[in-house]
């Protein structure tokens, strides 16, 4: 029963507060959108594959299972490399691109699936041309720098970076921001609207009082007011004044 109660006082309390309730989740909502829209920039990205595949010999035809295994091995050390000052540096120089090389190595992210010989450089970058072109020399460079640097030559080129007439970019996302920030508002409101009723300390109803003496109420004193009661001894009087 006394659950029953709580639950009760908890509806009757959203019920009480729910002006706040909505208001916090449409601030919340409308700062978000304002923000996604007018103030963060659209971030594209570009992505490329390489192949890491030993060339065969002349005399073989079939593929070797431990040279396969030896270049899903080399792919680790390979994301390294690509992010590496060696191969960001020459890419920096050769665009030359108004950017450090750590400001450039956030940009690049290397992505690998088990078990596959390939593997995809993907730039992030505002404007969807740069990323194009940096994720394209990144993959060139790195195909032309390996086999100096690990002395093998097992680097294709499998997927260059295509320019788009219409790039979509990948953030930010205004709708999912929008409906974050209106959740995180609607929560922030509810939590408040129970704050509020907690550190409210005032009398307002007969249940208060009861619930604070222990004591059930015997009778209640109904409101008055001013205007009745200025108002109530001229008629009074007007009255006997009357033959």
């Amino acid at each position: 029963m006394e659950e029953n109660i709580n639950i009760r006082d908890m509806i009757q309390i959203l019920k009480k507060r729910w002006i706040l309730i909505v208001v916090l989740t449409l601030i919340a909502g409308l700062c978000s959108g304002i923000i996604s829209y007018n103030v963060l920039k659209p971030v594209y990205q570009a992505s490329a594959q390489i192949l890491v595949n030993q060339k065969k010999s002349d005399n073989s035809t079939t593929l070797d299972a431990s040279q396969i295994q030896t270049n899903l091995q080399l792919i680790n050390t390979y994301s390294v490399i690509i992010k590496s000052p060696t191969i960001l540096g020459k890419v920096i120089e050769d665009l030359n691109l108004n950017q450090s090389v750590n400001e450039l190595n956030q940009k690049v992210t290397v992505v690998s699936q088990e078990n596959s010989q390939v593997f995809s450089v993907k730039i992030e970058d505002t404007n969807a041309a740069n990323a194009t072109k940096i994720v394209n020399a990144v993959t060139k460079t790195f195909k032309k720098e390996i086999p100096r640097i690990m002395n093998v030559d097992n680097i294709t080129i499998l997927t260059k970076a295509g320019a788009s007439e219409n790039p979509t970019p990948i953030k930010p996302n205004p709708l999912l921001n929008i409906a974050i920030a209106a959740l995180v508002g609607l929560i922030l409101g509810i939590g408040l609207a129970f704050v509020l009723e907690y550190i409210d300390n005032t009398i307002k109803r007969e249940q208060d009082i009861e619930k604070l003496l222990g004591v059930p109420a015997l009778g209640s004193i109904p409101k008055t007011y001013k205007n009745h009661e200025k108002n109530l001894p001229q008629r009074m009087g007007s009255e006997t004044l009357e033959p």
